[in-house]
């Protein structure tokens, strides 16, 4: 089904009248279910993911079979922004952590707008930029912050990149999202319940209190979000 209307995305919505054109007959809606796995380490990806609602994890496996969440994508921004500017093999993993919906677009037709459009290049490129630098700042805060901070950091992040404050994460699901153990998870999460900032049941989580939350968090949460607004300004 083609798109008459601007889809509920920041990458889409940030784009000028010129180069939403380029893409707009291309773009078609498709459901984000939950653990669909959208690209594999090193896998040519395919087509550009513009999340509407849900999120998607950008996970490293490592060669003992664990998974660590490096970054996410939301509403905010898209999956293939560097993948549209010529690395066609995926870095990392992607994988739907919130079921949503996205815009969906080819590669090769939004490599090919990106050709035409010195204003899309720079726009992917701060977006891949925006990416990279939460990545860079996962890395960090997972090896220097507690848990009950990254937990809270990445709560906080995914309630951002969603909308909702209802996510359906497992403890296997959030272990990944800060490289903690699922029993050091299981502990955190109790402490958070205990203070009334989330309630936490069998794998559904709702907030209760998002400064709550912010205040338990690390810096980093508030870092990334001054470099995404740095990057990304009104997108």
């Amino acid at each position: 089904m083609e798109l008459t209307a601007r889809p509920p995305n920041g990458f889409l919505s940030a784009l000028s009248a010129d180069d939403y054109e380029l893409i707009r007959a291309q773009l078609r809606t498709v459901d984000l279910p939950h653990e669909a796995v959208l690209v594999e380490t090193g896998d040519i990806l395919k087509r550009a993911y513009f999340p509407h609602r849900g999120v998607i994890s950008l996970v490293v496996k490592l060669a003992k079979g664990e998974h660590v969440q490096v970054a996410m994508i939301g509403r905010d921004s898209l999956l293939g922004a560097f993948s549209a500017m010529g690395e066609a093999s995926a870095l990392n993993t992607a994988i739907v952590l919130v079921a949503g919906t996205a815009s969906v677009l080819e590669l090769d037709r939004l490599r090919a707008a990106a050709d035409q459009s010195a204003s899309l290049r720079a726009l992917l490129a701060r977006h891949g930029l925006a990416v990279y630098a939460q990545v860079q700042q996962t890395a960090g805060c997972n090896a220097s912050h507690p848990v009950e901070s990254r937990l809270s950091r990445c709560l906080l992040q995914t309630h951002d990149l969603s909308g909702d404050v209802r996510l359906l994460l497992t403890q296997e699901a959030l272990a990944q999202m800060i490289g903690a153990r699922r029993n050091s998870v299981s502990l955190v999460a109790n402490t958070l319940q205990h203070a009334n900032y989330i309630h936490y049941s069998r794998g559904h989580i709702q907030i209760n209190n998002l400064d709550g939350l912010r205040q338990t968090a690390c810096e980093c949460y508030a870092t990334v979000k001054t470099q995404y607004e740095r990057l990304l300004g009104s997108s």
